[in-house]
């Protein structure tokens, strides 16, 4: 188990996924959702940079200045499907647009982290390739009512009912997929921590 050393952590986010996930690492932490920031970027942000982008947004619009002892980790994550960037689905219809654009290919998930400090900051993310078989719009429709995956980048997780019958194959971290990549979350308390 880490020694914090002191260091109280704070993850900003309402995902209970992410919430399990560092929970997974053993350490105590605190969740505290409070921000200001609004979820928008420069249109000619590159793909790949986006999450990241988001990600120290969020870390900047925390709704309060971090004390001496404080880490907060904040995270986002992203589908990239071709050029097609995914975030989280405002409807049923942009949800089932999304898993017929996802059907019978591969796509990217792209997941970034920010830890910060009192004086410092630093950013990374981690990719992750999903290869989805192709999908009935039957399949998609029962997924989406079923499971209502409002709340996940590209209209999906990977540990629900569609990772099971849909995801043939993944390179990479299945924890990237799911929102947080808590190996990259591990190695960057360490550093943050001394």
């Amino acid at each position: 188990m880490m020694d914090t050393k002191g260091k109280k952590i704070i993850l900003a986010s309402n995902s209970p996924r992410r919430k399990e996930l560092l929970g997974g690492l053993d350490i105590e932490f605190t969740v505290d959702t409070g921000n200001t920031f609004e979820e928008i970027y420069d249109p000619d942000t590159p793909h790949e940079r986006i999450p990241e982008v988001l990600s120290e947004g969020k870390s900047y619009g925390f709704h309060r200045a971090l004390e001496a002892n404080e880490i907060l980790i904040t995270s986002d994550t992203l589908v990239l499907c071709g050029e097609r960037v995914m975030g989280k689905p405002h409807s049923r219809e942009e949800a089932i647009d999304m898993l017929r654009c996802l059907s019978g290919r591969e796509h990217k998930v792209i997941t970034a982290i920010t830890l910060r400090d009192c004086g410092r900051c630093t950013t990374t993310s981690d990719t992750a390739i999903v290869y989805f078989k192709e999908l009935t719009d039957n399949e998609i429709e029962y997924y989406i009512d079923q499971y209502k995956p409002f709340d996940k980048a590209g209209a999906y997780g990977i540990q629900e009912w569609i990772g099971y019958a849909g995801i043939g194959r993944i390179e990479g971290s299945y924890f990237t997929i799911m929102g947080l990549p808590v190996h990259l979350v591990y190695k960057e308390l360490l550093n943050f921590i001394g």
